[in-house]
């Protein structure tokens, strides 16, 4: 306490009241009785009438609305906290955390997504009747009668170009504005010389005008653009959600009362008081109370650790079985929470720098197009003085050269490869995750969530003689310990004992009586039991009945379905696979052992992943990351490429590029063969493009094309594209 009241800190906070109002009063917060929680377990349609049921059920809750696409339930509950409603959630199976509605951007509408499929249904229709009216030009209609149409042609194509071509217009604008020539430069100047063209054909009543051709190239366009759209349109930013999963309020010390304030207004030195079941708020020293700690979101630590006066916790951990008073050492912005989160924003801005095929081949692409179309425009000028004539063939250059293949080479691939993927369960974030993943050779895997499920499992009830099963059945129920909830499903079918005096010790175990005797469940130490559990690959827990010996009941954690043969597959395929956990290293030794993991490393922090994955990049390796938890998040978002399960945290599942949507790990090895093919016919889609281009480029220089067979020679490379693309859904 000396060296805190020389600090500057006041020796008894919770008497400073001044202060803590000026704080409340600078950070106010208004209460409408909504609250927001996680739920990294939902999964499908059951789970969201399983949640809305059990809250709905609870006094004081008025609506409850699931969002399984973020998994998440807001719920209207005045005068209810988050700590009211999450065991009501355990009740029902499913794991839930308050998220801070302050710390989360707004969930808007797919609002892109919904413009752009607007304008290809405007286009496409007008696109339809365009070429109905063409077909009666085609057919032999002359003078009045072919000036009419095309004057209709017009109306219908004017506002179309100009409604439909927006996206491309805005970003071709933006990048003449900075000097720089992108994809969008070309398809603007197609679209406006085309339409400019047919305008001045109609007016001097012309055989051909192209009001078609602008409407076919904004179609095939923008269903380009749009498949590019959806490829992105599920990432989101992990370091916001790993912000809204930091405890938004705390329950402060004030003159021996307790208080609830916003996490914010807690400063060093502050007393705070943690109950059972709540994720720490702050760093600090615990100085009152003993309980257990549940580190495994952020160290990936398979068993809770024993907290005492003069342990130091960090903000994220969650603890489990008794009251703890914590003095604050950093809050908000200082915690480590929030060091993580500073981690992660960095390893996405590094991974951010990825440069797609698309946009490596687009550099060279568009100052070559518009080159060819001056060169041929001055050629012709030259060679004919017909500035009509010239028009016409710069016209038809550019869109014979507009980047329809180019732009669909990606996206239809992508799409393609999604699809196949996700019907065997695994769904891709990021448009560029394809092309990343296909580059690995390294794989790297989280242990405890990943490799196995997270939960520890009993190895087997023959230790506990018949009549003791009752017993130890009835006191592990009186126990929240993950050991005590796994030996309650492993003796499912065992009767309860009827016990007495039932009293459980944090950080230690339960005790009761039964039959007049002492019975006691938990840990070695309490029990008088010598038990070195770190030289042990498995878990334990302690039976002690007075006057008999201890009996040690063994657990270890669950491998997740299809673990094995996913590294298999993977060594196989000649790639490296590693091992890094925060766990123990006996545990961590037997499950390498297990899965033919000979690299391995246990008891490695969260920044350690993350440094042990830059080293492996340093060193030339293309990383890829699966990872679950808090720990792993900062490692996801610094990998070449990740994956986490879908029973994963929000934090983890939205830094990584793709999720499991099932609960096995097979996926992970086809997705790796299936990016592999999927890159290769991304290359067969430029080679395509390429190809396209030597054969129509010549031709259109030479004025053998006119904009309307370009339009339909584009638009026929396209389709070939996109044929190829499809191949990948075999």
């Amino acid at each position: 306490m000396a060296d805190l009241t020389a600090s500057g800190f006041s020796a008894c906070p919770a008497c400073d009241a001044a202060p803590l109002a000026q704080r409340l009063a600078d950070r106010a917060e208004v209460a409408d009785g909504t609250l927001i929680l996680s739920l990294p377990t939902a999964h499908c349609v059951t789970c969201i009438t399983d949640v809305e049921t059990a809250l709905l059920a609870h006094p004081g809750v008025r609506h409850a609305r699931v969002n399984l696409t973020l998994r998440r339930v807001t719920v209207d509950a005045p005068g209810l906290a988050a700590d009211d409603l999450i065991p009501v959630l355990a009740g029902v199976g499913y794991e839930a955390h308050e998220l801070d509605p302050d710390a989360l951007s707004a969930t808007t509408a797919d609002r892109q997504g919904r413009d752009l499929l607007m304008r290809i249904g405007v286009s496409g229709f007008a696109m339809m009747n365009i070429m109905i009216l063409s077909v009666a030009v085609w057919s032999g209609a002359e003078a009045a009668t072919r000036d009419l149409f095309h004057w209709i042609s017009g109306a219908i194509a004017l506002p179309t170009v100009f409604f439909a071509g927006q996206p491309f217009f805005r970003s071709a604008w933006a990048a003449i504005r900075v000097g720089r020539l992108g994809m969008d430069v070309p398809i603007s100047l197609a679209l406006i010389l085309a339409s400019a063209i047919s305008v001045y054909e109609t007016t001097q009543s012309g055989h051909h005008a192209y009001f078609d051709a602008a409407a076919m190239l904004c179609f095939f366009l923008l269903i380009g653009r749009y498949l590019d759209h959806r490829t992105r349109a599920i990432a989101r930013s992990a370091a916001a959600e790993l912000t809204a999963l930091e405890v938004p309020r705390a329950t402060l010390l004030l003159h021996g009362a307790e208080q609830v304030v916003p996490v914010a207004t807690l400063r060093p030195g502050d007393l705070i008081r943690i109950r059972p079941g709540a994720r720490v708020p702050a760093d600090g020293e615990i100085t009152e109370g003993r309980s257990e700690i549940d580190r495994a979101l952020l160290t990936g630590e398979t068993l809770p650790v024993p907290a005492a006066p003069g342990q130091m916790l960090s903000a994220g951990e969650v603890n489990l079985t008794g009251p703890l008073t914590l003095r604050v050492t950093a809050a908000g912005r200082d915690s480590s929470l929030a060091r993580l989160t500073a981690l992660v924003e960095a390893a996405e801005a590094a991974r951010g720098r990825y440069t797609s095929l698309a946009e490596r081949a687009s550099r060279a692409y568009s100052p070559s197009v518009h080159l060819m179309a001056l060169c041929s425009f001055a050629g012709w000028m030259w060679a004919t003085g017909d500035l009509r004539l010239a028009v016409n063939i710069a016209a038809a250059v550019l869109i014979v050269t507009c980047p329809c293949a180019l732009g669909l080479a990606v996206p239809a691939v992508a799409t393609a490869a999604s699809g196949r993927l996700f019907r065997r369960g695994l769904l891709i974030k990021d448009g560029t995750a394809l092309e990343r993943l296909a580059e690995v050779d390294t794989v790297v895997f989280d242990k405890t969530g990943t490799l196995t499920l997270g939960r520890p499992v009993l190895v087997s009830a023959a230790p506990l003689s018949q009549d003791l099963r009752p017993v130890a059945r009835a006191l592990a129920e009186a126990s929240s310990h993950p050991l005590s909830r796994a030996l309650v499903e492993a003796l499912a079918d065992q009767p309860n004992a009827r016990l007495s005096d039932v009293a459980e010790h944090p950080g230690f175990g339960v005790s009761a009586r039964w039959q007049g005797r002492t019975v006691r469940l938990g840990r070695a130490d309490w029990l008088g039991v010598s038990d070195a559990d770190e030289d042990r690959p498995t878990s334990a827990t302690w039976l002690a009945v007075e006057g008999q010996p201890p009996v040690r009941l063994e657990f270890t954690d669950e491998l997740r379905p299809g673990a094995a043969d996913c590294v298999a597959m993977l060594r196989k395929a000649r790639m490296r696979v590693v091992l890094i956990s925060g766990d123990r290293r006996a545990a961590v030794a037997d499950l390498a052992a297990r899965l033919g993991i000979d690299d391995y490393h246990a008891g490695v922090d969260p920044q350690g992943k993350e440094a042990m994955v830059a080293d492996l990049a340093a060193q030339g390796a293309r990383v890829l990351m699966v990872g679950d938890g808090l720990n792993d998040t900062a490692a996801l978002a610094r990998a070449h490429a990740s994956i986490s399960p879908a029973s994963a945290l929000d934090a983890a599942r939205v830094a990584s590029d793709m999720v499991l949507t099932g609960s096995g790990l097979a996926p992970v090895a086809e997705a790796v063969a299936t990016a592999r093919r999927a890159t290769r016919r991304i290359r067969e889609n430029f080679a395509i493009s390429i190809a396209y281009n030597i054969v129509a480029v010549p031709l259109a220089v030479a004025g053998m094309v006119t904009p309307l067979i370009a339009a339909l020679a584009m638009s026929l490379s396209s389709i070939t594209v996109t044929l190829n693309a499809l191949r990948l859904r075999d």
